[in-house]
């Protein structure tokens, strides 16, 4: 075992959404800061999806394997490398809305109330938009929160392929409305993401460190188990022990959990801050649908993610219970999500049988239905035997198909008097399955009650004095948009707490 021969005041394990902000919240405050990334840089090329091999091949993996509720080996879709998993997301950040944060009744049961609400992350979305260079327009989503000031950046402009479409669903009497995207402006990556607003900025100051290739295995404890003392990791191969006043988790709410739970000593005998049994409980991560219009003419298939509809997101005159969200995915050669949906383009072969693939591909104009899954105990991550379990089976079910179907009628309206559409009428769809890790939450929830929670409200452990965490892990419910401005915001409001204790 190699001793590091630094103390550091902060550790930070992981550099994805969670992390990487905080180091860069941090890193003016000249505390001593070290980054544990298990992965590396990735490479430019790999970031940039734009081709058809990405239904081929499994780039956007994990190197290892998980287990399901049968024991059956999977390889989860997410990545190891600096910026974490916001290096292939589709870098839409949206708000949670007011009624999110508090007791929602869903048809399968209730979205429960947060001990923090909405005006207590207003201002940290606020902050959080101006660092990630957000892109949108304020008041298009009748369903937007209140903001105390605008968008930084206005939004983009719809591809000239996805415009005609925005226009058919305004004429229907619905409101799309610009997606708020994250962008560096920059020509050779455009896309906002962790590494280049939160990690990079963060090294600019010589109090922070960054060790890539370096897996934390565990963390230990000092003897009475009241506080975290170091974070023991593999780097490159060789053991370390890293020791720090302050150590905070940020690997993702599937990594942070199970590394809690492998972490488990003589005074955590099931883990470490799980006497409530809460740890790795409460896993939700949004149900998707990927739903396909094929379009008579050729598009590049690589246009951006740029719209959103809200018009179902708390339900219909048909549905009183909440349904959910509507946003293109761009253009299908875009997005690694895509790629694990059933093979959906399959079936459009049986009206085009002369097609490849790439042309099938370029011949269509996705869209994601998402709708909040509810926390439920039994959805947990697990580690038997050193492997990885995630048990997880969807619920409010009836909530996503409503959504499917409306939005299916919706397009079959807009393309009715279109010359823009195939007169095939086939809209393919697909949900995700369990290997997709997109929008992951819940393990290790935020509450006032140390029973039934495992952070308090500064997303502090309750059972260890110094031990934090920032991803995802924290949220008690998950919203129906994507959480990742919400991770952001977390970051920078618990950034303000660590500041002020750190002097």
């Amino acid at each position: 075992m190699i001793l590091d021969d630094q103390h550091y005041d902060v550790i930070i394990v992981g550099t994805g959404a969670g992390g990487g902000t905080l180091a860069r919240k941090l890193a003016p405050s000249g505390k001593r800061i070290l980054l544990l990334e298990r992965g590396d840089a990735m490479p430019l090329e790999e970031q940039n999806i734009s081709d058809v091999d990405i239904f081929q091949k499994q780039r956007y993996h994990a190197p290892e394997q998980w287990y399901d509720s049968d024991g059956e080996p999977f390889t989860p879709q997410m990545k190891y490398a600096i910026g974490g998993n916001t290096k292939i997301y589709g870098a839409a950040l949206q708000r949670m809305r007011e009624r999110d944060f508090e007791t929602v009744n869903h048809q399968d049961g209730i979205s429960p109330e947060w001990c923090l609400k909405y005006g207590d992350f207003e201002p940290y979305y606020t902050e959080a938009e101006a660092m990630y260079q957000v892109h949108g327009q304020s008041g298009a989503d009748p369903t937007d929160p209140p903001r105390s000031g605008g968008y930084p950046y206005p939004a983009v402009a719809h591809n000239p392929t996805i415009q005609p479409v925005v226009e058919g669903i305004e004429q229907q009497g619905y409101h799309p409305y610009p997606l708020p995207m994250s962008l560096s402006l920059r020509e050779d990556d455009p896309t906002g993401d962790s590494e280049v607003f939160g990690v990079a900025p963060a090294l600019d100051y010589g109090n922070v460190t960054l060790k890539t290739s370096a897996k934390v295995t565990s963390i230990l404890t000092n003897p009475s188990g009241t506080a975290a003392r170091a974070v023991q990791a593999e780097v490159n191969g060789q053991p370390y022990l890293f020791m720090a006043d302050i150590i905070v988790l940020a690997c993702g709410a599937i990594n942070s959990a199970a590394l809690l739970l492998q972490s488990a000593n003589e005074k955590h005998p099931h883990g470490l801050a799980n006497s409530s049994d809460q740890v790795g409980r409460n896993l939700m991560k949004i149900h998707m649908s990927s739903i396909v219009e094929v379009t008579a003419q050729p598009n590049s298939g690589k246009f951006p993610r740029s719209v959103g509809v809200n018009d179902f997101y708390w339900g219909s005159d048909l549905f009183d219970y909440p349904m959910g969200h509507i946003q293109n995915m761009g253009g299908v050669l875009q997005d690694a999500i895509f790629a694990e949906s059933p093979p959906v383009l399959s079936l459009i072969t049986k009206f085009m049988p002369n097609f490849g693939l790439k042309q099938l591909a370029t011949r269509s104009i996705p869209w994601w239905a998402m709708t909040e899954v509810l926390p439920d105990p039994k959805n947990r991550v697990e580690v038997k035997g050193g492997k990885l379990y995630v048990h997880f089976a969807v619920n409010n079910a009836e909530a996503h198909d409503r959504l499917v179907y409306r939005w299916l009628d919706v397009l079959k309206a807009v393309e009715k008097d279109s010359s823009l559409f195939s007169r095939s009428g086939l809209h393919p769809r697909g949900e995700v399955p369990l290997p997709v890790m997109a929008y992951q939450c819940g393990t290790c929830r935020m509450g006032t009650d140390s029973t039934t929670s495992v952070l308090d409200v500064n997303c502090r452990a309750h059972e260890l004095d110094n031990l934090y965490v920032v991803d995802s892990s924290f949220m008690p419910s998950s919203p129906s948009v994507g959480n990742a401005l919400t991770i952001i915001a977390n970051a920078l409001r618990v950034g303000d707490h660590l500041l002020e204790r750190l002097g």
